[in-house]
């Protein structure tokens, strides 16, 4: 397994765009190629499954009109090794088929077929602006490989934690070592009535539900590589004959990776989040405005610049080698359960909350991330140790 400092880790996360959910793809289009991913097509229509890298960036909504090239998507650059996509539906869809299932059964049934082996891709497009003059940006595209494991699975609460585990192709057709990547967390509630709501500037603060209001609903919250909090939404799962799908309310969000790095005229993402299980794997579906801010829970005069609408599927795949993944999570997963329980205590002790961005010019996964690296079979975790930097790490970087 390739290991990677910190400062190495940071400057990947960087070049892939990674946030809360993220990859790399390849950017080479040519006829040649179009014509081989269309000849891979008809393969797998005849029940040949192994799936390649995408090497021909496509969209369906667009701009039309634009300037050739000027809206082609941006987003990682490197090749990824070929997977094999699993066509007959999964044992997980096939449970949440079962008749007689009462409605909280079937929900929990529904989350926790989102746990396994996927390749995941990402799209997101500006679809509207609202401002004189308005110019669209490119559209983002990316995708990678990832296994959600099942942290917890309690009658009330369910956790799961994606972990990226990508290949290169390399210079000589070959595939490189495997990169690891601690991703990001969703943590369901059923009938939550205490959530941590995103209000801008790095903030969080608790809004309190009653009781008839979470009747049915589950909570979903997502947290960032770190384990710090990103945003969280109340919804209902609907199931009708093969159909199950959760949608959010409206959620204010920290900008992803993807924009803050190259975005800076807007401070929030306001939008609907929806899960839907499929056959074989899962879609999630985004609708944000991008949301100018006056001060933290205010909006401005003009307080929406565009609509961006954005998709991630992930597929299930068979033969990708996730050991590296398993032996990563495996070392250092008392670490990071040590993270969630401080973060816990932190969201739940403090009315509004403040992550800093950074601290003498770190930010805080970087220093998760390079303890984390340093859990090894010969230095294994400490929890005595490990609590006292975690609990020294969070009073620095956040405040009321």
């Amino acid at each position: 397994m390739a290991r990677f400092t910190a400062t190495a880790t940071a400057a990947l996360l960087a070049a892939l765009a990674l946030s809360a959910s993220g990859g790399a793809v390849a950017e080479s289009p040519g006829q040649s190629q179009l014509q081989e991913q269309q000849k891979q097509q008809r393969q797998n229509e005849k029940g040949q499954n192994t799936a390649p890298a995408p090497r021909q960036r496509q969209y369906t909504y667009a701009w039309p009109y634009a300037v050739d090239g000027d809206m082609a998507p941006r987003g990682g650059t490197s090749t990824g090794a070929a997977v094999t996509l699993i066509k007959a539906p999964s044992t997980a869809w096939q449970a949440l088929q079962e008749d007689g299932l009462n409605a909280k059964a079937r929900d929990r049934r529904a989350i926790l077929a989102m746990a396994g082996p996927y390749r995941a891709s990402f799209d997101f497009l500006e679809t509207v602006g609202f401002l004189p003059g308005y110019t669209p940006p490119r559209p983002y595209q990316s995708w990678g490989t990832e296994y959600v494991y099942v942290v917890a699975d309690e009658e009330d609460f369910i956790s799961l934690q994606h972990i990226m585990v990508m290949q290169f192709e390399m210079p000589d057709g070959t595939a490189s070592e495997p990169m690891v990547i601690k991703h990001w967390r969703q943590d369901w509630r059923y009938q939550d009535t205490l959530l941590n709501v995103f209000i801008g500037d790095g903030t969080w603060e608790q809004r309190t539900l009653g009781k008839d209001e979470v009747a049915g609903s589950w909570t979903q919250a997502v947290f960032q590589v770190d384990d710090s909090p990103r945003y969280e939404g109340i919804g209902r799962w609907h199931h009708a004959g093969g159909y199950s799908s959760w949608q959010s309310d409206t959620t204010w969000r920290p900008l992803p990776r993807r924009e803050f790095s190259v975005r800076s005229d807007y401070q929030a993402l306001a939008g609907t989040n929806r899960h839907t299980i499929t056959p074989t794997g899962w879609v999630q579906e985004e609708d944000n405005l991008k949301l100018v801010l006056a001060s933290p829970g205010e909006p401005a005069a003009q307080p929406y610049l565009a609509r961006e609408a954005g998709f991630n599927r992930y597929e299930r795949i068979a033969d990708h080698d996730f050991s590296a993944g398993d032996a990563y999570w495996q070392r250092t997963g008392p670490f990071w359960a040590d993270v969630r329980q401080a973060w816990d205590r932190l969201l739940a002790d403090n009315a509004r909350l403040t992550l800093r961005k950074d601290v003498d010019g770190e930010p805080l996964f970087s220093v998760m991330f390079a303890y984390a690296d340093g859990i090894t079979a010969e230095a294994p975790y400490d929890s005595t140790a490990g609590r006292a930097f975690i609990a020294s790490t969070l009073a620095r970087f956040t405040g009321g």
